[in-house]
């Protein structure tokens, strides 16, 4: 029978750089009320989705019949080499590759593994299925939820992508993480556009990462006074945290970034036919906003320029 201890080597030989284990069970009724609260205040904003498959969000069995254990992993996105100052930009996780595609491809790996040494059956799920991430994240011990709402593993930073494998195996469950934020209010203060505020949970409508990512249609006016040169998310709220201080470039080769999107401009992006954009951001996360999104906030970046 594999052991936690196993689990763990075999994320390590995949590339993960923390791996953790909760049991599964229906997620704390606290925790519960806090995301309800949130819903209910319409802090998610245009991400319908998030106010969706409630049932399924709380109870990880509902998701895979018979799950035992949600083993939660971590992969390090942080860049070595990073975008001109001057470039269109974009945040650090879609620098590479498509980080849903990476990580499930892994995951899958891991639940093969299992499968073979122990005949239980897992599910990858990489941000996409209705599963509280950072709520299993620190249930499993890799880390804890910053006031930036970001999930912070201790020693190592935010700039990290999560998964979840949940399985019918049952493992041995680590302690959960009990560390917490040092309330220094760094990020509240860096975020350019108030999404951040008293420590509440981050107000949707206004974070530029989800206005310049899933907004659709036109963006609201103010948005153009605080976009500054950002064409594809905002890092401010990860960038300031002392947590960050120590973070360290990352070494896997689907995360290095092309050179186009180094250079990458507003004017490249206006001049940009759809073929191009399907071969430059092929197998990347900015296909989610589509060209006709990036044309959007190129546009508005440039029109706020102009009035300077």
């Amino acid at each position: 029978m594999l052991q936690s201890s196993h689990i763990k080597h075999i994320a390590r030989k995949l590339g993960f750089d923390a791996c953790g284990i909760a049991t599964a069970r229906r997620v704390d009724d606290d925790a519960t009320e806090h995301y309800q609260a949130w819903l209910s205040q319409g802090k998610n904003g245009c991400m319908d989705w998030a106010a969706r498959n409630g049932d399924v969000r709380e109870n990880p069995e509902l998701l895979l019949d018979g799950a035992r254990s949600v083993i939660v992993v971590a992969m390090n996105y942080y860049p070595q080499v990073f975008q001109s100052s001057t470039a269109a930009q974009v945040a650090y996780y879609a620098y590479g590759r498509d980080y849903h595609e990476v990580i499930k491809k892994r995951l899958w790996e891991m639940a093969q593994i299992i499968e073979q040494e122990t005949g239980a059956q897992s599910r990858a799920c990489v941000d996409s299925a209705p599963l509280r991430e950072r709520y299993w994240a620190q249930r499993a011990g890799v880390g804890f939820t910053g006031l930036n709402n970001q999930l912070i593993i201790p020693g190592k930073g935010s700039f990290f992508f999560l998964g979840v494998l949940l399985t019918t195996l049952e493992l041995e469950p680590d302690e959960p993480c009990r560390q917490q934020c040092m309330q220094c209010h760094a990020c509240e203060k860096a975020c350019p556009s108030g999404a951040l505020r008293c420590g509440e949970a981050v107000d949707a409508r206004r974070c530029l990462s989800c206005l310049t990512i899933e907004h659709k249609g036109e963006l609201p006016e103010w948005v153009g006074k605080v976009i500054g040169n950002r064409v594809y998310g905002c890092d401010e709220c990860q960038k300031c945290c002392p947590h960050n201080r120590n973070a360290v470039g990352n070494s896997t080769p689907e995360f290095q970034p092309k050179p186009q999107l180094l250079s990458l401009t507003t004017g490249d992006i206006l001049a940009m036919t759809q073929e191009e954009f399907s071969q430059v951001f092929s197998h990347s996360a900015i296909k989610r906003a589509k060209l006709a999104g990036l044309r959007r906030n190129a546009r508005l970046i440039e029109e706020n320029l102009d009035h300077e």
